[in-house]
């Protein structure tokens, strides 16, 4: 039985299990399974190939969607461009097992980003600076819109939460939600944000799923913002995840 799952730490949070059982069953697939892969740490990926010869193709979720690439054997441009990978396919190439990463956030961001905020404005704000903040950017710019991107970290170009004041909020009419407060194990949580600076003007985008509505869509949603969270995000690349399992080697 092919095998494909998802790897990353922790995983409680995920419906990508119950996604990929619905689509087998209304597909009619028998000879598939999804399954949860917890891994404490991404140095353990080869020891698990070993263990789960049956795995066919993985997503890569939090914390690892830069942290793997290392471990495989060739990325596609889209994941070389974004410098991040979250889905893995597993090729046989010379008889030997060849690990291609590519990146279906971008894919999938597209698709929120094309029903969350059909206006596009000029700038954005992305929050983090993980792998899904870089499929963000990456989308975000492929459309023509003026990232700036917000770490809790010093670096070049990379503004921190303490420079966001009242007036960068209000010049940036959409803000999307990166990291992973608001999630397991981060309930309850939010982003530092000025949050008395939205406005009805405002699109606030979370790329979380579960809850379906975090605290940041919360407070964005009682100043009159429009929201939208990250399922739409789920069901576009996952179905961009399966087409490049079942694609050619040279997709």
């Amino acid at each position: 039985m092919r095998t494909y799952g998802l790897v990353g730490f922790p995983l409680e949070h995920s419906f990508s299990p119950d996604y990929f059982q619905q689509k087998f069953e209304k597909e009619g697939i028998a000879d598939c399974r999804y399954r949860l892969f917890p891994l404490k740490n991404i140095d353990a990926l080869a020891q698990f190939f070993g263990r789960n010869p049956d795995v066919a193709g993985l997503n890569v979720t939090s914390p690892y969607k830069m942290s793997v690439i290392p471990f495989l054997d060739s990325l596609t441009a889209v994941a070389e461009a974004v410098g991040a990978v979250n889905t893995i396919a597993v090729r046989s190439v010379g008889g030997k097992r060849h690990l291609v990463g590519h990146n279906t956030d971008v894919a999938g961001f597209s698709e929120l980003l094309s029903s969350a905020c059909p206006q596009l404005p000029e700038s954005a704000l992305v929050l983090g600076s993980g792998g899904a903040s870089r499929a963000v950017r990456y989308a975000l710019e492929k459309n023509g819109v003026r990232v700036q991107s917000v770490s809790r970290f010093f670096a070049d170009n990379v503004l921190t939460y303490n420079d966001l004041s009242f007036d960068v909020i209000q010049k940036n009419r959409l803000i999307i939600n990166a990291t992973p407060l608001g999630m397991v194990p981060y309930l309850g949580a939010k982003p530092e944000l000025p949050y008395e600076a939205l406005s009805s003007q405002h699109t606030l985008i979370d790329l979380i799923y579960n809850p379906e509505k975090t605290p940041f869509l919360k407070a964005g949603e009682e100043r009159g913002a429009s929201i939208c969270n990250g399922l739409t995000m789920l069901h576009a690349q996952a179905e961009a995840s399966w087409r490049f399992w079942l694609s050619e080697p040279s997709a």
